[in-house]
């Protein structure tokens, strides 16, 4: 009996499960507002196995931002960005995706990224740094595959600049979609970020039109 308790511990996904817990927690009520007996209860942990894998409350709250956030904004942002034929596609696949999730949720969490740096980066320097560095790689992202495209047979004037004007645009709408509880600012980002953004297509002929964006 005691080899089969022993046999069925399993510290990584342990962990794993409460990192799901915080990061769920966190989206929905906040950090501030998340105790650690709110992630003990939903993670069904104790205080000492949650105290193992995480000491303080606030380095759970970097791990979820470094190993539950980073990776959603892999997923959700940088790798359309990467994979698409231009920087337009990806960016609109971003948006596409992410309204289609929001309509079929029929709710609006907001960004998780924007959530915690809007309640995080002043109270800590070591939050904001990792909401920075997360910041950082998704226009860098964006600002790569610009520097990659030419308008009018010229290379893409402050490709950073333009990276950071749609992660700010994207993060507006978002933040506006959350207080309305609709996707619409997404929709209306969209539809806009394209007409400034297709003059970069001009010689890739149009660029594509997002399913649900109208």
């Amino acid at each position: 009996m005691t080899g089969e308790k022993r046999r069925s511990y399993d510290p990584v996904a342990l962990r794993a499960r409460i990192l799901d817990v915080a990061a769920a927690a966190f989206q929905s009520r906040g950090y501030n507002s998340t105790s650690t007996h709110d992630i003990m209860r939903d993670a069904a942990v104790t205080g000492g196995a949650l105290h193992h894998h995480f000491p303080t409350k606030k380095s759970l709250g970097l791990a979820v931002i470094r190993e539950r956030v980073a990776p959603a904004v892999e997923e959700t942002w940088i790798e359309p960005v990467r994979q698409a034929r231009t920087a337009l596609d990806g960016i609109l696949r971003a948006f596409d995706d992410i309204v289609l999730l929001i309509d079929e949720r029929g709710e609006v969490l907001g960004c998780p990224l924007n959530n915690l740096a809007i309640e995080l980066s002043l109270a800590d320097p070591e939050f904001k740094e990792a909401v920075v560095q997360i910041f950082g790689r998704w226009q860098e992202a964006i600002a790569g595959k610009l520097r990659g495209e030419k308008a009018d047979a010229a290379p893409i004037s402050a490709p950073d600049e333009l990276a950071t004007f749609v992660v700010a645009s994207y993060s507006g709408a978002i933040a506006m979609a959350k207080a309305q509880q609709n996707s619409d600012p997404l929709r209306i980002c969209a539809r806009q970020l394209a007409s400034v953004l297709r003059p970069i297509r001009k010689e890739r002929g149009p660029s594509r039109t997002p399913r649900r964006m109208s």
